[in-house]
């Protein structure tokens, strides 16, 4: 499967308690926090709860071996 590089962009101060939750769950905690997480469908429905506080780039296997 490949991966998904998640950058969180906006804050989740006046978001709900499960959306806050969710960004936790992702390990983003602050305003520019990057995470790679592998596409699985769970994460995907993750990341679409939050899509608005959050962008998404497919990550290419290169990108990978240079982290």
């Amino acid at each position: 499967m490949g991966q998904l590089k998640v950058t969180q962009v906006r804050s989740p101060i006046g978001g709900t308690y499960r959306q806050r939750a969710t960004l936790h769950a992702l390990g983003l905690k602050r305003i520019r926090d990057v995470v790679v997480i592998e596409d699985r469908p769970e994460l995907r429905g993750m990341v679409v709860a939050v899509a608005h506080l959050v962008t998404v780039e497919d990550v290419v296997p290169e990108e990978v071996a240079h982290s």
